[in-house]
């Protein structure tokens, strides 16, 4: 349980960081640049003190950062300017827990017990209820219905790719008699994912300026001194090379019903951050939101330890 509550706490810091780093840089430079430093970062611990390219699951782990970081990604940022931030976050990390726990039951043979269930239940409803659009903090985003489709996309990205396949090549590393279950693993394993997603997303990204569909520098205004690559510095440590890091080694020891539900409370843990660094307050229901989800941690921390 211990990494799956790391990685929450790292991609909530990872939030705040890219926020400030795409008002710099742009989306486009942000994200190709805090992969960049994240695939470098895990490539050399990786090919030092982890084992590479050795172990077996490595295609597995490939094929996951393809899915999760690359389509799954490319989908959530498309349905954020479609949806809005808070009703894309919650339909990808709504929808993403339910389908990682029902195909790993389905491929896998892992079962959930019943409290286990029930507590994943509460801790979605409680991000639900924090960040759903209410009177008081009303949704801005005119809604269009394709977002809706690209949302389902990235939640598959995260719930198929992320979790299912990458607790896949947990599954074949383990039965070739590789030792899983350390951090050591599983950021061995994030370098695969972030080696695939940042290939898969660079030639994307190529093939759209081919196209002329993207445009080709920093937004309007930014200004490319210091301060937005220490933003990217810390954006590209957080999230792809801690976040992920802690991400893969909880998929080595928990099943992935279990690590997605507790990394879905990421938006709420941004909320504090969010007050600390930008004095942004949060709302009565985001708090009730968040109080009920960490209950919901809490409970299911308990019965799966017992």
């Amino acid at each position: 349980m211990l990494p799956s509550f790391l990685a929450t706490l790292f991609f909530a810091l990872n939030a705040t960081c890219a926020n400030h780093s795409i008002r710099l840089l742009g989306t486009l430079r942000a994200n190709l640049s805090r992969l960049v430093i994240g695939t470098l970062g895990l490539a050399l611990f990786a090919h030092t003190l982890g084992g590479g390219f050795s172990s077996k699951g490595t295609a597995w782990f490939l094929l996951s950062g393809v899915i999760g970081l690359g389509i799954g990604d490319l989908g959530t940022y498309a349905a954020l300017p479609l949806l809005g931030s808070r009703l894309t976050v919650l339909m990808v990390q709504c929808v993403a827990a339910p389908l990682a726990a029902f195909g790993e039951w389905w491929w896998l043979g892992t079962k959930l017990t019943l409290p286990q269930v029930l507590c994943g239940t509460v801790i979605l409803a409680g991000v639900a209820l924090a960040l759903a659009p209410s009177r008081s903090n009303p949704h801005h985003v005119r809604v269009k219905p394709i977002g809706f489709v690209y949302g389902f996309i990235g939640a598959c990205g995260q719930g198929l790719g992320a979790a299912l396949v990458s607790r896949k090549g947990v599954m074949v590393a383990s039965g070739a008699g590789e030792a899983v279950s350390n951090l050591t693993f599983g950021l061995t394993a994030a370098y695969h994912r972030l080696l695939a997603g940042l290939i898969f997303t660079l030639a994307w990204f190529l093939l759209l300026r081919f196209l002329r569909r993207l445009p080709g520098g920093p937004p309007p205004g930014a200004t490319l001194g210091r301060a937005p690559w220490l933003w990217t510095l810390a954006n590209g440590l957080a999230g792809p090379l801690l976040g992920v890091g802690c991400y893969q080694w909880a998929l080595t020891t928990t099943p992935s019903g279990i690590v997605l539900p507790i990394v879905a409370t990421t938006p709420l843990l941004c909320v504090p951050i969010a007050y600390w660094l930008e004095g942004d307050r949060a709302t009565r229901r985001s708090i009730v939101g968040g109080v009920v989800a960490v209950a919901g941690c809490v409970a299911l921390g308990l019965v799966t330890r017992h």
